[in-house]
């Protein structure tokens, strides 16, 4: 859901990448020259917050902005998550193709 508004530069022009490799991590989506990386976190994640932790300071080391969601909030509001993402991202115009 998150992807078909991310890919393809739909989201202000900024080009994300899906499951993208960034050292020994693979990252949800990613737009490198941003850099940001947005993770969606569901379920399995509430247990696994050391990992989490570490991997967005590894992230965050190579000056990476780590965005992260849960499921529920792509699923229950896009409109939101994709406005958070656009502050992130230092978009100038809310351009989005769906």
């Amino acid at each position: 859901m998150l992807w078909r508004r991310l890919r393809a530069h739909r989201l202000a022009g900024a080009g994300f990448r899906r499951q993208h490799p960034i050292g020994p991590y693979i990252v949800d989506f990613c737009a490198p020259r941003k850099k940001v990386v947005i993770e969606l976190d569901g379920e399995p994640h509430t247990a696994q917050k050391e990992y989490d932790s570490a991997r967005s300071d590894y992230l965050a080391g190579l000056g990476f902005t780590v965005i992260r969601f849960w499921n529920h909030e792509v699923v229950e509001d896009i409109e939101a998550v994709l406005k958070k993402i656009r502050e992130i991202i230092g978009a100038d115009n809310n351009f989005d193709s769906a």
